[in-house]
């Protein structure tokens, strides 16, 4: 009975809540301003601490334990391998990222999609790959963004989302890679 209860109760925070909600209800320790996007925080989600302003996004997987140990036997058992994650503040994870057991995200970082986070992030950088790199610095990033892209004031909120999205649009493409 207790399992059925559960079960539902896991459902309701799924559909009816918001990601920090649900985060919350799974024993995760989140700070203010998050936003979540994910329910994959394993199977022992107080060991994860998320800081303030942090966005993790859909399909982020937070792994806080060594599955593969459980080939690992002798005369004593099975062997076991359990780490925290811990995510500083205003932090940005990217769509499929990974983030290993024992991995600390400093603060002012950004994740791109799809790293696989298998070291600690200092402070101020941005990294991506598999496994992931240190591939920029956040600060410089910060720099670019807050002169080159469009900001609050130059949406028109009084349009509906794909009207006012259309003004805005940047119609360019990337170059083509070497």
């Amino acid at each position: 009975m207790r399992r059925i209860i559960l079960f539902f109760l896991d459902k309701y925070f799924r559909l009816k809540k918001s990601g920090v909600d649900y985060a919350r209800y799974k024993g995760v320790s989140v700070g203010k301003d998050c936003r979540i996007y994910t329910t994959s925080f394993g199977s022992e989600p107080w060991m994860i601490s998320i800081g303030n302003k942090v966005t993790i996004t859909s399909g982020v997987v937070l792994l806080t334990h060594d599955g593969s140990t459980w080939l690992m036997s002798d005369e004593n058992g099975r062997r076991y391998l359990y780490k925290r994650i811990v995510i500083g503040n205003h932090v940005f994870i990217g769509v499929n990222s990974i983030l290993m057991p024992g991995v600390k995200v400093e603060d002012n970082v950004i994740v791109a999609a799809g790293s696989v986070v298998t070291k600690s992030i200092p402070s101020g950088v941005i990294v991506a790959g598999n496994p992931a790199r240190i591939i920029g610095d956040y600060e410089t990033h910060k720099q670019n963004v807050l002169k080159n892209y469009v900001s609050d004031k130059d949406i028109n909120l009084n349009k509906d989302y794909m009207a006012r999205i259309e003004e805005v649009i940047v119609d360019e493409f990337k170059d083509f890679m070497n």
